[in-house]
Order: C-alpha cells, then sequence, then structure tokens
C-alpha cells in the first residue's frame, strides 16, 4: 500500500477545498512537497487545480520548484491537453502525467502519450460525483463541469487505451473528512486491472485503514490530515502496518 501525499495546488499556494470549491491557503508547494517527502511519503502528486478552468497551462517553474529535492515518484496534473504538455512536464521533474479534462475532451490523448511515454507514465484523474445507488458520473474543470461519462465505463475505456493509473477523486467526499466513498473505490478497483489511488475524505486514521482494507485501492492520496497537522506520512503507515496492512516504512 503505498501513501501518497496530495497537494491541490492554486498557483503560488497549496490550497484546500472542499467538494473542489472554497479554497484555503495552507503553505507553498516546494516546502510541503519536500516536508512530506522527508515523512516518508512513497509518491507525491501536485494538482494545479485552475490550470483547466483558467485554461491556461500549467506553470512549469512552480512544477520544476517542488520537484527539485524529491527523490519519490512526482505526479503532475493541471491544463494537459497536448503530448507536448506532457513532454515539458517530463522536462520539469514530473515522473508521472495526471490528464482528466484534457483527456474527456480528446480520448485518443491517452492512447498516443501512452504510445510515446509508456503507460505506467500516465495517470486518468477522476472527479466523480455520484447520481444514483452504484453509479457516478465524470467531472472536468476542478470538479465544476459534468462531462456526461459513466466512471467505471470510462475507466474501462481509459484502461483500453494505455493508461497506467487511476487517480480517484470523490466531489461528494472532498475535502469533509468524514471518510472515503468506500462503494466508489470498491467499483473502481473492480473494474480494472491498473492500480487505483483513493482520494478524497480522510478525516482520521481510521478511515485510511478502513479503505484499505475494504477497497483495497494500491494507493491511498492524504491532503487535508497533513497540511493541518493532524498526522504524517509516518504515524499514518505505523496505524496501516499494525492492522494488517502491508506498507514501506
Amino acid at each position: 500500500m503505498r501513501v501518497i501525499a496530495k497537494l491541490d495546488v492554486k498557483p503560488p499556494h497549496v490550497v484546500k477545498p472542499v467538494h473542489f470549491e472554497g479554497l484555503r491557503k495552507v503553505g507553498a508547494p516546494s516546502d510541503l512537497a519536500g516536508r512530506y517527502y522527508e515523512q516518508g511519503a512513497d509518491e507525491i502528486f501536485y494538482m494545479d487545480i485552475v490550470a483547466s478552468l483558467y485554461q491556461r497551462q500549467i506553470l512549469l517553474d512552480e512544477v520544476a520548484e517542488a520537484a527539485r529535492t524529491l527523490l519519490v515518484p512526482f505526479a503532475v496534473g493541471g491544463g494537459v491537453r497536448t503530448i507536448d504538455d506532457f513532454s515539458r512536464l517530463f522536462h520539469h521533474g514530473a515522473d508521472k502525467v495526471v490528464i482528466n479534462t484534457g483527456a474527456v475532451a480528446t480520448p485518443h490523448i491517452i492512447d498516443a502519450a501512452a504510445r510515446v511515454f509508456g503507460g505506467q507514465s500516465v495517470v486518468l484523474n477522476i472527479e466523480a460525483k455520484q447520481l444514483s445507488a452504484g453509479k457516478w458520473t465524470c467531472y472536468t474543470d476542478c470538479g465544476r463541469i459534468p462531462s456526461g461519462l459513466d466512471v467505471l465505463e470510462w475507466v474501462r475505456e481509459a484502461e483500453g487505451r494505455g493508461a497506467g493509473e487511476i487517480l480517484l477523486q470523490s466531489v461528494d467526499a472532498d475535502g469533509r473528512r468524514r471518510g472515503f466513498d468506500l462503494e466508489l473505490v470498491r467499483s473502481v478497483v473492480d473494474a480494472v486491472r491498473i492500480p487505483v489511488v483513493a482520494a478524497s475524505g480522510a478525516g482520521t486514521l481510521d478511515h485510511i485503514l478502513e479503505v484499505a482494507q475494504q477497497a483495497a485501492p494500491s494507493g491511498i492520496a492524504v491532503a487535508s490530515m497533513l497540511h493541518y497537522g493532524q498526522t504524517d506520512i509516518g504515524q499514518i503507515k505505523q496505524h496501516l502496518k499494525d492492522n494488517g496492512v502491508e506498507v514501506a516504512l
């Protein structure tokens, strides 16, 4: 089980939204990335949450600064629309590129990126909102615009196109710190063979343990609990280990 620190960035600050709205500044991306790396994070996810919404390119200098001292995988997303965007991010320190809005608009970019860079470097970001029991739709542009795509159908299609990983976020659970949408995580994990990182909802160590034990994603992304000093990466890993979940310490 990978424990991942997720940085939601509205340059030049890491922010923490609730339901992808109501942003609160919590620190500088380079400072927080370095802190969580030192704590033992297995990966860092850097998400420019307004690049697509503002229809601008991700700010590459900010990405490079955050990546500068990291020796763990660094995944970056926000405003990615072309193969050149992938290339620029890799040249500025990203190990993986996360795409959502651009892939919904132009699905074949997944095929092209997987062919050029390898599927392991292509992460599909899902911003899911529940429609009814067992049914979710995909949103784009920082959880604001419904795409009409069914989550389970879209993750299967993306896997078939060559995506190597899923970042699964819940618009409903985001920032509330009341636990993960376990049914959503289980459904996506069961729908694909590629790794799934569960995000959105961690408020206690037991919430993290619960999603690990009951939904079995390959990674868990944590934001608020880390940003507000409620816990650290080491405590999360120890809690998982103490309860029978295998982690890298």
